[in-house]
């Protein structure tokens, strides 16, 4: 006899008990709920023999971005293999994901992860992994596709509904389409108010297109429902503080900094304190404050100390530039080295499918940040401006990678190179809704004398 997870579909297992532990666990997962990982040592603890409890441990051990996780991800890999013998395809067919994930085949695992959708449309699971891989590798058309592709299986009633239009929401902003997202998100947040992600799409729309009181009231109204959220809920505090960062706020932005979405006292950032998107939300406002003449004063150091710990981790291409511009900042320049050394052997090694993404454009940036950091910004726009092209594939949002872009204006306007800045003006203003002279990264170089 099988039980069902949420969406009625089977698994290999009797126990009433194991399938309410496991649907719990993929609730929270999709909720972005801190209790996950405790909800899944409960699953484990129920049926230590349940291969699905296996694979979500290898999963969430690869969501985090962490070199120092993968052997926990080999680990959980093994044993869903050999527990899943007598599984359904479904689960076999994850755990064939989870194999391609852990040995850096993103291509593959999404294509596992399609190929599960194809054949079980209501795979919540796959679903949600999909988009958050297609995200940290820079497709959203594939998000988008996806999204649309399982909205139109998917109903109302479904447990997962909430979690679908907050991704659809998600997706279809960064394709531009901010109307249809705008919907999406409202949609999702009605229906369950506490949705993080549904929560944080809406607020890239209203980023990108200049809403930026409506931000602050959108985040502010919202916060109440956060408790119990995970470390999405500093980046929903990341996104406030580029409201009030907009609005010329610095002083409201550092506190935005040291009571939310960088507070190392909280539990949250105790538990994992170089947390990838903490890190980039941390290093990337500093960038941006330190550019308008704000005081950071000590901030960058205890970054540069987990960039430090870092050296030789390349699972994470886009947080790669935040890791050098914590070191730069502190003036760990012999550390930098060695972090574009242990760059530099990740992309040789040539193994999976961040090193090419690392090779040809992480590597490049970061070599940009060291030549900026010795006063070099002719070289550093040289090494920088074959890297712009392909810079969305690092992954990260138009919002996020928005700081990457200004590290290159910043550095073509110390070197006073026009054709630099005039593209790079350019490419802001096809990319972004609202004009450059608008926007505080980089009115200065739009009014700059001839």
């Amino acid at each position: 006899m099988a039980t069902q997870d949420v969406h009625g579909l089977a698994l290999s297992t009797a126990s009433p008990q194991t399938a309410q532990a496991f649907n719990t666990t993929v609730s929270s997962y999709l909720a972005n709920r801190a209790d996950a990982p405790l909800r899944l040592r409960e699953l484990l603890a129920v049926d230590p023999a349940f291969a699905p409890g296996h694979l979500l441990k290898g999963y969430f051990s690869m969501l985090s971005f962490n070199l120092a996780s993968v052997p926990a991800a080999h680990t959980a890999l093994d044993n869903a293999r050999r527990l899943s013998a007598g599984g359904t395809r479904r689960e076999q067919a994850h755990v064939a994901a989870l194999a391609h994930w852990v040995a850096g085949d993103v291509d593959a695992t999404l294509r596992a992860w399609e190929g599960i959708l194809d054949e079980h449309p209501l795979d919540v699971l796959a679903f949600r992994l999909h988009h958050f891989l297609a995200f940290w590798y820079g497709r959203p058309e594939v998000m988008a596709k996806q999204a649309d592709a399982t909205f139109g299986q998917w109903a109302p009633e479904l447990a997962g509904w909430p979690a679908l239009l907050a991704c659809r929401c998600f997706a279809h902003e960064e394709m531009g389409n901010y109307a249809l997202a705008e919907a999406a998100g409202r949609e999702a947040i009605a229906l369950a108010p506490g949705d993080l992600w549904a929560a944080h799409g809406v607020a890239h729309v209203l980023e990108m297109q200049g809403r930026r009181e409506e931000g602050i009231a959108w985040l502010a109204t919202l916060e109440p429902h956060w408790e119990g959220g995970n470390n999405l809920k500093h980046h929903l505090w990341w996104h406030r503080g580029l409201y009030h960062f907009e609005r010329r706020e610095f002083a409201e932005v550092l506190a935005l900094y040291d009571r939310r979405f960088r507070d190392l006292a909280s539990p949250l950032t105790q538990i994992q304190p170089d947390l990838y998107i903490d890190v980039q939300n941390a290093a990337s406002m500093l960038f941006r404050l330190e550019r308008q003449g704000v005081d950071v004063a000590d901030r960058w150091g205890e970054l540069a100390d987990k960039a430090e710990a870092r050296i030789g981790d390349c699972l994470s291409a886009f947080t790669l530039p935040h890791w050098m511009m914590a070191l730069t900042a502190a003036g760990r320049l012999d550390a930098a080295e060695r972090m574009l050394e242990g760059m530099r052997a990740f992309a040789a090694a040539g193994v999976g499918t961040a090193a090419p993404l690392v090779r040809d454009t992480a590597l490049p940036i970061c070599e940009a940040l060291m030549a900026r950091a010795k006063g070099e910004p002719e070289r550093a726009c040289d090494l920088m401006r074959p890297a712009l092209a392909g810079m969305y594939r690092l992954g990260g949002s138009h919002a996020q990678q928005d700081v990457l872009e200004q590290l290159f204006l910043d550095c073509a306007v110390r070197a006073r190179r026009t054709g630099d800045i005039d593209a790079l003006l350019a490419r802001v203003s096809s990319r972004h809704p609202v004009p450059p002279r608008q926007r505080v990264g980089y009115a200065n170089a739009v009014s700059r004398p001839n």
